[in-house]
C-alpha cells in the first residue's frame, strides 16, 4: 500500500486505507485534446489523454488513447507528476463539462471513472471543486429531494461512480468538505439510502453512500448531530446495518441466528462495515441516555450488533475487520444497554444443555471414549452460563485472545474491546462472573509465575506491565473488576509486583477495595491453593521453597554492621537523587517518605489525644 494513502486520527474505527474509491501506485498525465458531445451516441467519449514518456516501462508508448483505455491502465496509480499539473487540471474541467450534456449513460461511466482516479490528487481538485460541479455529481449520483424511486438499473453505474467521486473529492478536498454543508450533502444522502432500504439489487450503491455519510460525520462534528437528531440518522443507519444482515426478529432485542448459514457475501460485509463506522460517528457522544425511546434505539442497535459478532464474513480478515468495528461501536452504546448482549436460553435449549452435561458425566463414569463429541459439547458449555446465553461475550473474549496474540498494536487493536468487556462486567454480573470464569478461573497449580504461560489470565498479566501507559492500565483495571476490586483477590490471581502500578494510581497499596458494589458472594480456593498459600511469595504470586534466612547465622554485631551499610547506601543514593524513597500515607497513595512520615505522627497523636 502507498505511503501516501491517507491515514485516520481515531483509535477507534479506522477508515481502511484501501477503501477511497481504489487507490494505487505510478504515475500519469492527461492533455484535453478533443471533446465532442455530438459524437457519443452509442460510443464512447473522444476525450483523449496524452501519455507521458515516464509511462513506457509500463508497456506503454507516447500517443493518444481513448479516455476507457487510461481509466483501464490507470486504475493502480496513485501518485501523479507535478509537471503535468496543469494538464490534469484541464481534463478534469473537460470532464465536468462534458458531464453536464446529454449522453448517454455509457459516456457518464467513463467519464465517472476518469475523474475518480485525477480526484486522487488533491492539487488538481482546487480549482475544479466548485458549488456546479459539486452539483454535477449530486443530480448523477440522485441525490436531489425527488421521492422517485431507483428503477433505472442501468444508471446504478452512474450513480455508483458519481458516489466514488465525491467520496475522494470530499476526503482530499477541504472546500468540498464545506460545499457539502452548504449544499445539506447529508440529507441528499439520507434520502437515497431510504431509497435503497428495500432493494438488495444496489448494495453497492448503499455501500458508498454510507461511506460517503461515514466520511461527512468524520470531517465535521456539526453533520455528526445534524446526523444523530435532525435527519434521524440512527435508526436509519442501524435499518442499513440489519439489511445487510437480513435479520429476522424473534423477539423485541432477540435476532434469529443460523449457524450453519452461509458467510456474508463480500458486498454485504463491505455495507455492513461502512454502517458500522457511520454509526460510531453518529454516536461517539452517546454515553448517557436520557429518554425511553433512545434507550430503545440502543438496545436496538445492541441486538443488531450481537447478531454482527455471531456472524461470518467472506474471509476470516473481513470476518475479524467486521467484529473490529462491531467492537468499537459497542464502546459508544451506554452500558445500561449492554444486557441484549445476553440473553435466557429457551426451554428446549436448557433441555439440551442438561443432557448434554448428564452424557458428559455418563461418559466419564464409564470411562468410555469421550472424543466423540467433547469439542462440540465443550465449546456449547462455554457459551452458556446460569441459564444465559453468553455466544457474543465468547466471541468477544476469543477475539481479545487474538489481538493480545498478535502482539503489535495494543492501543488501537486492543484497548477498544478490554475497555467494553470491563464497562460490560462491571455493570452486568452474569456477565462479569462468566468472564472471570474463562479468564480467572480457581488457582490450582501456583509453581509458575503470575505471567509466565499461555493462558488469557497469563497473557493479560504480561500486560499489566507493558510500556504503553493506556494498555497496561485497562488490562489491570479489567482483571481489577473480575476481582470485585478486591486487592487481596487481584493480588492472589497477579501478585504485588504486577499490581503495584494500579494500587498505587488507585491509592491501594496499603490494602482494601475500590469504589464500586459487588455482590457479596465469596469465592472459594481450591484444595490445592489453600494447602501452597503459606509458601506463596506475595511479591511474585507463585510458590517458592523456603529459602535460608543468610542474617540467621550472623552475631548481632554483625547484623547491626550490616543495617547501617545499607542505610548509608540509600542516604548517599537519596542525596544524589538517584532514588527517591517514597511512603504511603494513611489513605493508601504515595508520597515522599518525610511527608508519609510526617503525617503518621500527626495521625498518631491524634489517636492519642482522643484515648
Amino acid at each position: 500500500m502507498p505511503g501516501v494513502e491517507p491515514t485516520w486520527g481515531t483509535p477507534h474505527p479506522a477508515f481502511p486505507r484501501n477503501q477511497i474509491a481504489g487507490v494505487i501506485p505510478s504515475a500519469f498525465c492527461f492533455s484535453l485534446l478533443d471533446v465532442d458531445p455530438t459524437s457519443c451516441e452509442n460510443r464512447l467519449p473522444h476525450l483523449e489523454c496524452q501519455i507521458s514518456p515516464f509511462s513506457r516501462p509500463l508497456g506503454l508508448v507516447k500517443g493518444r488513447y481513448p479516455l476507457h483505455s487510461v481509466a483501464e491502465l490507470h486504475r493502480a496509480t496513485f501518485k501523479f507528476d507535478p509537471a503535468d499539473e496543469e494538464k490534469r487540471k484541464k481534463l478534469c474541467e473537460g470532464i465536468f463539462e462534458f458531464l453536464e450534456k446529454d449522453i448517454t449513460t455509457s459516456c457518464q461511466v467513463t467519464c465517472l471513472e476518469a475523474l475518480r482516479i485525477l480526484s486522487r490528487d488533491k492539487k488538481v481538485l482546487v480549482p475544479v471543486t466548485t458549488k456546479e460541479n459539486m452539483q454535477i455529481l449530486m443530480r448523477l449520483a440522485k441525490l436531489d429531494d425527488s421521492e422517485a424511486s431507483l428503477e433505472e438499473v442501468s444508471h446504478f453505474p452512474v450513480i455508483v461512480e458519481s458516489l466514488k467521486c465525491l467520496c475522494n473529492i470530499v476526503f482530499n478536498s477541504q472546500m468540498a468538505q464545506k460545499l457539502s454543508l452548504e449544499l445539506n450533502l447529508a440529507a441528499m444522502l439520507c434520502n437515497l439510502l431510504r431509497k435503497c432500504k428495500d432493494q438488495r439489487v444496489i448494495s453497492d450503491i448503499k455501500c458508498f453512500d454510507l461511506r460517503l455519510l461515514f466520511l461527512l460525520s468524520l470531517l465535521h462534528t456539526d453533520i455528526r448531530s445534524q446526523l444523530r437528531y435532525e435527519l434521524q440518522g440512527l435508526p436509519l443507519l442501524t435499518q442499513a446495518l440489519e439489511s445487510a444482515f437480513s435479520i429476522k426478529w424473534t423477539d423485541e432485542y432477540e435476532a434469529a441466528i443460523d449457524h450453519n448459514g452461509p458467510p456474508l457475501s463480500p458486498q454485504e460485509t463491505d455495507c455492513a462495515i461502512e454502517a458500522l463506522k457511520a454509526l460510531f460517528n453518529v454516536t461517539v457522544d452517546s454515553w448517557n441516555v436520557h429518554s425511553e425511546s433512545d434507550s430503545h434505539q440502543f438496545r436496538v442497535m445492541a441486538a443488531v450488533l450481537r447478531h454482527c459478532l455471531l456472524t461470518m464474513g467472506p474471509t476470516e480478515d473481513k470476518t475479524e475487520e467486521l467484529h473490529s468495528n462491531a467492537v468499537n461501536l459497542l464502546s459508544n452504546v451506554p452500558v445500561s444497554c449492554l444486557d441484549v448482549l445476553i440473553s435466557p436460553l429457551a426451554q428446549d435449549e436448557i433441555a439440551q444443555e442438561a443432557t448434554t452435561l448428564d452424557e458428559s458425566t455418563q461418559e466419564a463414569e464409564t470411562g468410555q471414549d469421550e472424543t466423540r463429541e467433547d469439542d462440540a459439547n465443550l465449546k456449547y458449555n462455554t457459551m452458556v452460563y446460569n441459564g444465559m446465553n453468553m455466544e457474543a461475550i465468547r466471541v468477544l473474549l476469543d477475539f481479545m485472545e487474538k489481538r493480545i496474540d498478535k502482539g503489535s498494536c495494543y492501543r488501537e487493536g486492543l484497548t477498544p474491546v478490554l475497555s467494553l468487556l470491563t464497562e460490560c462486567s462491571r455493570a452486568h454480573r452474569n456477565i462479569r462472573k462468566f468472564i472471570k470464569d474463562q479468564v480467572l478461573p480457581p488457582l490450582r497449580d501456583v509453581t509458575n509465575r503470575p505471567e509466565v504461560g499461555t493462558t488469557v489470565r497469563n497473557k493479560l498479566v504480561r500486560l499489566m506491565t507493558h510500556v504503553d501507559l493506556g494498555v497496561k492500565q485497562i488490562a489491570a483495571e479489567f482483571l481489577f473488576v473480575l476481582c470485585k476490586e478486591r486487592v487481596d483477590s487481584l493480588l492472589k490471581y497477579t501478585g504485588y509486583g504486577n499490581a503495584a502500578g494500579l494500587l498505587a494510581a488507585r491509592g491501594l497499596l496499603a490494602g482494601g477495595r475500590g469504589d464500586h458494589w459487588y455482590s457479596d458472594d465469596e469465592d472459594t480456593d481450591t484444595e490445592e491453593y489453600k494447602s501452597a498459600k503459606p509458601n506463596i511469595n506475595l511479591i511474585t504470586g507463585h510458590l517458592e521453597e523456603p529459602m535460608p534466612n543468610p542474617i540467621d547465622e550472623m552475631t548481632e554485631e554483625q547484623k547491626e554492621y550490616e543495617a547501617m551499610k545499607l542505610v548509608n547506601m540509600l542516604d548517599k543514593l537519596s542525596r544524589e537523587e538517584v532514588i527517591k524513597p517514597m511512603g504511603v500515607r494513611p489513605d493508601g497513595t504515595m508520597a515522599p517518605l518525610e511527608e508519609t512520615l510526617c503525617q503518621y505522627h500527626v495521625t498518631k497523636e491524634n489517636s492519642s489525644d482522643s484515648d
